[in-house]
C-alpha cells in the first residue's frame, strides 16, 4: 500500500507568476479547482493507498502541490529549499507535520535550491534529479523536455520508455500518479492512454485544468511517503 500526502486547495489560486504557466490575469476558478482536487482524492482513495492530509495555510496558495514539499526516504524527510520566496513559507509547515508524524528532518544548506519530488524521482534503483528550471522502470516521458545529457541518462537507466506526443504532453499527461498497474493522469492524452492500456495498465483520466494553470497536475498534487524505503532498495 502506498502512503500519500495531499493538501486541500482551500487557499489555492494564481496569486503570483513564478513559472511560464502562471497568469494572474487568467487566474483559476476556485470552485472548479475544489471539484478537480476532490475527484483526484476520490480516485486515489479507491486504489491501494493510504492518504494523509496536511492542513492548508493562508497566503500559501501552492501548498496544494505537496510533491514539491520535499523528498522522503525511509523515515527521513528532506524539506525543499524553494527558489522563489513566494513558496519558501511552505517548508516549515511540511517539516513540522513530518516531524509530528515520526520523520527525521534533514535540512539542506540554505544556498542549495531543491524542490522535492518536483526535482527528484526514483526510477528503479536510480534517483533522477532535475536541475536548471526545477524541473517507473518502464516510464512515460516527453523527450523534448530534457537536454541531451538528460535524455542519455534516462535511456541508460530505464529499460523501456514510452514517448509522449507533444500535443499530449501539453496536457501534462506525464504528470501522473502510478500505483502498481494503476495510473492517474490528466485527461487529454488518448494515444498515451491507449498505449498504456495495451500494456495492461488501468488509466484513470481526470480534468486538471485549474491546476495546470499553475504548472501542476496529478503528481504535483501528490507526495509519496516514503518515495523510497531507504537508499539502494
Amino acid at each position: 500500500m502506498r502512503e500519500l500526502l495531499l493538501c486541500p486547495p482551500d487557499f489555492y489560486g494564481i496569486e503570483y507568476e513564478i513559472n511560464p504557466w502562471m497568469s494572474r490575469a487568467r487566474g483559476a476558478e476556485a470552485a472548479l479547482a475544489q471539484k478537480q482536487w476532490k475527484d483526484l482524492y476520490a480516485t486515489l482513495s479507491k486504489l491501494d493507498s493510504k492518504i494523509d492530509l496536511i492542513p492548508p495555510q493562508p497566503k500559501l496558495p501552492d501548498m496544494v502541490f505537496t510533491a514539491n514539499a520535499g523528498l522522503t526516504i525511509g523515515r527521513k524527510f528532506i524539506p525543499s529549499n524553494f527558489r522563489h520566496k513566494e513558496r519558501a513559507g511552505e517548508a516549515p509547515h511540511f517539516a513540522r507535520w513530518m516531524e509530528e508524524h515520526g520523520y527525521e528532518i534533514a535540512w539542506l544548506p540554505d544556498d542549495l535550491y531543491f524542490e522535492g519530488e518536483g526535482d527528484a524521482l526514483f526510477g528503479g534503483d536510480a534517483l533522477f534529479c532535475g536541475y536548471k528550471f526545477r524541473s517507473d522502470i518502464q516510464s512515460v516521458w516527453f523527450p523534448a523536455a530534457f537536454d541531451e545529457y538528460g535524455q542519455r541518462a534516462i535511456r541508460e537507466h530505464v529499460t523501456e520508455l514510452i514517448d509522449v506526443l507533444p500535443e499530449e504532453a501539453m496536457h501534462f499527461s506525464c504528470n501522473a500518479v502510478v500505483i502498481e498497474r494503476e495510473i492517474v493522469l490528466p485527461e487529454g492524452a488518448p494515444k498515451l492512454v491507449a498505449t498504456l492500456r495495451d500494456r495492461l495498465y488501468r488509466c484513470h483520466e481526470l480534468p486538471m485544468s485549474e491546476f495546470i494553470k499553475a504548472g501542476g497536475a496529478c503528481k504535483c498534487l501528490t507526495m509519496f511517503m516514503p518515495q523510497r524505503q531507504h537508499a539502494g532498495t
